[in-house]
C-alpha cells in the first residue's frame, strides 16, 4: 500500500493545450479515491501522469513518499487497469495472469499460488484454462483485473474499466471492486466519467473541469454541500435544480423572486450574504407536488418519466423554466395539468453571481 501525492503538477500538450493545471491532492494510503469529470476533464491525464506513462511538465509526484516524477513506469509498482481489457488473446486465463508474475522472474511456486488466490477471488478459478475468446465481457474484465491484482502492486489505477459492460454487469462489477478494496486494502485511484458510478465506488471524489480541481470531498458531501453550480448539476441523478433570481431579506425574512414568483423562508439565524444571490439550488427529491393554491411555485406537468421505483415530474413555471421533481410511483400524475411545488427549506442552496455556494 501507498500514498500518492500530487504536487501542483501541471500538464500542457505540446499544442498549447493545458489538460491538468495546477492539481494538489493527495491520496492516503489504502484510500479509493475517484476522478470525476465530463470529456476533456483531464482525470485520464492525471491517471497517465501517476502512472508515469505521461510525464508532468511541472510539479512533483510522490508514491509511498519517494518522489517518482521523472521514474519510469516499470520501476513505480503500480498497477494499471484500462477500458480495453489489453488480454493476451492466444494465452489462456491463467497464463494471462502469471505473464507479469514470470517476466519479474518469480518463482512458479508463488506464481501458481497468487494465481490461484485470484482466479479464487474473483471467481474466475473455472476459467483458468479457457482463452479471452471463449469468456464474455464482464469475465474478460474480471481477468483484466485479476492481472493487475496477482502483482500485489502499491497501488492500483482503474482507467474507466467497466465501460465497455452492459449496465446489469457495470454494477456487479463495481460492486466487486468495492468488495475487492475492502479485502486488499490497497490504495485505489479509479477514473470514470459516471458520477452515479463515481458515488458507489469513491470514499472521496475528486470532480475535475478543463483540467481544474473543482471540489475534492465524500459523496455525501459533493451530493449535499457542492462548491458551486458545476459540481451540484454535474454530481446527482437528476441533477439539482438552479433557480435564477433575487434575493432578499428583511427582518428575519428572505424573499426568493424568481421566475416571476415569491419565495419566503425563515432565515433569522442564517449569516448567508442573501443580497450577494445570483441563483437556488434544490435536489429533485427535495421538491414536492402539492395544491397550487399554497405552493411556493406553480407551473405546468410537461413531462412523467416513470421509472419503476420512482416518477421523474419535469414542471415548466411560468417562466419558462424546468424544474425536475422525484415522485413517488404511485402519485397519480397528468400531463397538463397545473401542480405546485413545494421546496424543503432547509435543503435550500445558494450561489453568487460566480457560481460559488454561499454558506
Amino acid at each position: 500500500m501507498a500514498a500518492i501525492v500530487l504536487d501542483r503538477v501541471r500538464k500542457v500538450f505540446s499544442g498549447g493545450q493545458t489538460a491538468v493545471a495546477d492539481l494538489d491532492v493527495r491520496i492516503a494510503n489504502g484510500e479509493r479515491l475517484v476522478l470525476v469529470g465530463p470529456s476533456g476533464s483531464g482525470k485520464s491525464t492525471v491517471l497517465r501522469l501517476i502512472a508515469g506513462l505521461e510525464a508532468p511538465t511541472s510539479g512533483r509526484i510522490f508514491v509511498d513518499a519517494r518522489e517518482v516524477t521523472d521514474i519510469p513506469p516499470e520501476q513505480r509498482d503500480l498497477a494499471m487497469v484500462f477500458q480495453s481489457y489489453a488480454l493476451y488473446p492466444h494465452k489462456t486465463v491463467r497464463e494471462n495472469l502469471a505473464f507479469g508474475l514470470r517476466m519479474h522472474r518469480v518463482a512458479r511456486a508463488e506464481i501458481d499460488g497468487r494465481v490461484s488466490a485470484t482466479a479464487d477471488a474473483l471467481g474466475i478459478a473455472d476459467l483458468l484454462d479457457r482463452i479471452p475468446a471463449q469468456l464474455s465481457g464482464g469475465q474478460r474484465q474480471r481477468v483484466a483485473l485479476g492481472r493487475a491484482i496477482v502483482r500485489q502492486p502499491q497501488a492500483f489505477l482503474f482507467d474507466e474499466p467497466l465501460s465497455n459492460l452492459d449496465p446489469r454487469l457495470r454494477g456487479e462489477t463495481r460492486a466487486e471492486v468495492v468488495a475487492l478494496h475492502r479485502r486488499l486494502g490497497t490504495t485505489m485511484v479509479y477514473v470514470t466519467h459516471d458520477q452515479e458510478e463515481a458515488m458507489t465506488v469513491g470514499q472521496r471524489i475528486a470532480v475535475l473541469r478543463d483540467g481544474r480541481l473543482e471540489q475534492l470531498a465524500t459523496p455525501l458531501e459533493l451530493y449535499e454541500r457542492p462548491a458551486n453550480t458545476f459540481v451540484a448539476r454535474f454530481i446527482g441523478s437528476p441533477p439539482m435544480n438552479l433557480l435564477k433570481g433575487r434575493v432578499t431579506r428583511e427582518s428575519g425574512t428572505v424573499r426568493i423572486e424568481t421566475c416571476g414568483q415569491i419565495i419566503t423562508i425563515d432565515a433569522v439565524e442564517s449569516q448567508i450574504l442573501f443580497e450577494a444571490v445570483r441563483a437556488v439550488g434544490i435536489r429533485p427529491h427535495d421538491v414536492s407536488l402539492t395544491d397550487p393554491q399554497h405552493a411556493d411555485l406553480r407551473g405546468r406537468l410537461d413531462v412523467i418519466e416513470p421509472l419503476g421505483h420512482a416518477q421523474i415530474a419535469h414542471v415548466t413555471l411560468d417562466a419558462d423554466v424546468r424544474v425536475v421533481v422525484v415522485v413517488r410511483t404511485e402519485t397519480p400524475l397528468s400531463v397538463d395539468s397545473r401542480v405546485g411545488l413545494a421546496f424543503a427549506r432547509n435543503r435550500l442552496l445558494f450561489f453568487d453571481d460566480a457560481g460559488r455556494r454561499l454558506d
